[in-house]
C-alpha cells in the first residue's frame, strides 16, 4: 500500500516536531517534509509532491491563507488548516475553507499546544479523508465563468414540474459536513432572494458555526444567523445550528420555533446532526420541504431523508459526485432511492427557486 505523503507546516519548530511525532507511527502516513512558513511550504510542495499539506493559519513571511490561495491556484493539493479557537482564528478558518482547504483541526491550547496529542485521532482521520477528497471540484467551483455541465440525472425519479405540490408554505433544510462552508457560500450567494426559512446543519464546533454564520451573513443579501433556543422562525431568514447543540424545528399554533438541545447525545458522532433536524421537520404540517444534502463524510441525513419522504410533500436533492469535496453524505442519501434530483452544486439554487418562488 502506498503511504500518504504529508507536508507539515508551522512556524514553531516545536509544533512541527510534535505534529510529526503524532503521525510518524501511523502505518499509511509518512511525513515527507516540514516547512516553517507558507512560502517554504509552496516550494516543498513542488519538491516533494505531498498528498496532503497541513497549514498553520498564523505564520510569518507568508501566512496560511496566502499560502493556501497560491497552492489552490497553481498546485492544488488537499490542505488541512491548524487553527486556534479564537474569534479571529475561527473566522480565518472559515475563509480558508472557502479558499479551498478540505478541513481543519483546532489546536487545543493556542499557537503552541503541547497538548496537541489530544487531537491526534482527529488529525489522522482528516488526513486520511483529505487524501481521498475531490480537490478538483474546489478548483472548478472557484472559476465561476467555467461552470460544469449539469449532471445527467441518472438517479432522478421524476421531473420537478410533476413533483411540486400546492401547499401554502415551503421551507428548505440543508445538511453538510466536510467542504460545507464553501458549498454553502456558493449555494446561498446564488439565492438572490429567499421568501422561505432555511435551516442548516453544518458539522462544526460552536465558535466556528458562529463565525460561519457571520461570514455568510456578510456575503448574502438576506439574514444568516446562528440559531438560538426558542427563536421564532421568520420567512427569508437562514438559521445555522450552533455547534454542540442539536437543532429541531417545532410547530406551535401554525408558527415555527427553533429548539436547541445539548443533552441528546451525538448522533453518528455529530451534534448538531442532520438527522435530528430533518426528522423534526418531518412532522411539520402544511409545509412543503426541500431537503438538500451537500458534500460531507459519512451518512448523516439518511434517516432524516427517509422520515421526510414518509411524511410526504418533500423534494430531496443531493449534490453530485462531480462537485462534492467528499461524496459520502450525498451518496448515502442517493442510495436510499428517495432522492429526486442529483445536481451539481451551482445548479441547486435554481432548483430551490423553482419550489420557493
Amino acid at each position: 500500500m502506498n503511504k500518504i505523503k504529508v507536508l507539515v507546516t508551522d512556524d514553531s519548530i516545536f509544533m512541527r516536531k510534535l505534529i510529526t511525532d503524532l503521525l510518524k507511527d501511523h502505518p499509511v502516513i509518512e511525513v515527507v517534509a516540514t516547512a516553517k512558513n507558507g512560502l517554504e511550504a509552496i516550494e516543498k510542495v513542488k519538491e516533494f509532491s505531498p498528498d496532503v499539506v497541513t497549514l498553520d493559519v498564523e505564520m510569518p513571511v507568508m501566512d496560511g491563507l496566502q499560502a493556501l490561495e497560491a497552492l489552490m491556484e497553481y498546485t492544488p493539493v488537499p490542505v488541512i488548516m491548524l487553527s486556534s479557537t479564537t474569534s479571529t482564528g475561527s473566522l480565518n478558518t472559515i475563509i480558508a475553507i472557502e479558499k479551498g482547504a478540505v478541513d481543519f483541526v483546532t489546536k487545543p491550547s493556542g499557537a503552541i499546544s503541547i497538548d496537541i496529542y489530544k487531537v491526534k485521532e482527529e488529525l489522522i482521520e482528516k488526513i486520511l479523508l483529505a487524501a481521498r477528497s475531490n480537490i478538483r471540484s474546489q478548483k472548478r467551483q472557484g472559476q465561476e465563468v467555467k461552470k460544469t455541465p449539469r449532471l445527467k440525472e441518472q438517479y432522478s425519479k421524476m421531473d420537478l414540474s410533476d413533483k411540486k405540490k400546492k401547499t401554502t408554505q415551503s421551507l428548505v433544510c440543508i445538511g453538510t459536513s466536510t467542504g460545507g462552508p464553501r458549498a454553502l457560500q456558493t449555494l446561498l450567494t446564488s439565492l438572490s432572494t429567499i421568501t422561505v426559512p432555511i435551516f442548516i446543519v453544518q458539522h462544526m464546533p460552536r465558535q466556528f458555526t458562529k463565525s460561519l454564520a457571520e461570514r455568510l451573513n456578510s456575503l448574502c443579501s438576506f439574514e444568516v444567523m446562528e440559531a438560538t433556543h426558542n427563536q421564532k422562525v421568520k420567512k427569508g431568514e437562514v438559521y445555522i445550528a450552533p455547534g454542540g447543540y442539536h437543532m429541531e424545528v417545532m410547530q406551535r399554533e401554525r408558527e415555527l420555533y427553533i429548539s436547541l438541545n445539548e443533552k441528546i447525545p451525538p448522533i453518528k458522532g455529530h451534534r448538531p446532526a442532520v438527522d435530528v433536524l430533518f426528522s423534526s421537520l418531518s412532522v411539520i404540517q402544511d409545509y412543503q420541504k426541500i431537503a438538500v444534502v451537500l458534500t460531507g463524510m459519512g451518512a448523516d441525513g439518511t434517516l432524516g431523508i427517509r422520515k421526510l419522504k414518509e411524511s410526504g410533500q418533500t423534494v430531496a436533492i443531493a449534490e453530485s459526485e462531480q462537485t462534492s469535496v467528499v461524496f459520502g453524505m450525498p451518496n448515502a442519501a442517493i442510495q436510499t432511492g428517495l432522492v429526486d434530483r442529483v445536481e451539481n452544486l451551482e445548479d441547486i439554487a435554481n432548483v430551490i427557486h423553482q419550489y420557493t418562488l
